[in-house]
């Protein structure tokens, strides 16, 4: 049985949280306890980005 979500329009709920679940893990894969270079602190701020607004989408607020 296929979950659709109606606040997205084209993603099921299911999929949203799977790619809530695997940004999540990008940045704790990533995670170092000493800091970051300037181009991991670029790369790790796209990934909370896009964790936010798959939050948001997840919601319905996007």
């Amino acid at each position: 049985m296929a979950i659709h979500c109606h606040n997205t329009g084209t993603l099921p709920v299911a999929r949203l949280h799977e790619i809530h679940d695997m940004l999540t893990l990008a940045l704790d894969a990533t995670e170092r306890p000493h800091g970051y270079s300037q181009s991991e602190r670029e790369a790790r701020g796209y990934v909370r980005s896009a964790l936010r607004h798959t939050a948001k989408l997840i919601e319905g607020r996007a």
